[in-house]
């Protein structure tokens, strides 16, 4: 017997850096994120730089400027958590992309109340992040720091 398909969001995340420097945000909710999030349903065949523009702008503000670095997503994340408004359980399959931070002031909207700029070599995500969102976090840094490394 055939299973059941099962159902996903898609959302866009950015591992948005200044140097060495890391933004995570935390929503109203209770939870830590990176900014960034879901398609609506009109952006089904927008490009991907017009959605991650979009919630740019919504979670950080007009002024910030930045620059995705990534030609392709650089971690990949599977994350289920309730949905707030409807108060169900959700899936979300997220791209996570590299993206510099080039300057402006970040006004966060209306979703997030915090943000932080963590240091990436000695932030612990697992102080901050909890389920996928954690193990994709971790394996960003992971990622970055395998990179920097030189080979023997």
């Amino acid at each position: 017997m055939e299973q059941p398909k099962d159902n996903y969001f898609v959302a866009l995340k950015l591992f948005l850096r200044d140097k060495e420097k890391l933004l995570i945000t935390h929503d109203i909710f209770g939870a830590w994120d990176l900014p960034g999030g879901r398609f609506r349903k009109d952006e089904f065949d927008a490009p991907f730089e017009t959605v991650i523009a979009r919630k740019m702008k919504e979670e950080l503000g007009a002024s910030v400027r930045y620059q995705v670095t990534s030609k392709a997503p650089e971690v990949l994340f599977r994350v289920e958590r309730l949905e707030h408004s409807s108060q169900q359980m959700v899936r979300i399959f997220a791209l996570g992309y590299t993206a510099t931070y080039l300057g402006g002031e970040v006004i966060l909207g209306d979703h997030h109340d915090q943000m932080e700029w963590v240091d990436l070599e000695s932030f612990k995500p697992e102080d901050y992040f909890t389920g996928g969102w954690l193990k994709g976090v971790q394996e960003y840094q992971q990622l970055v720091f395998d990179t920097q490394r030189p080979e023997c």
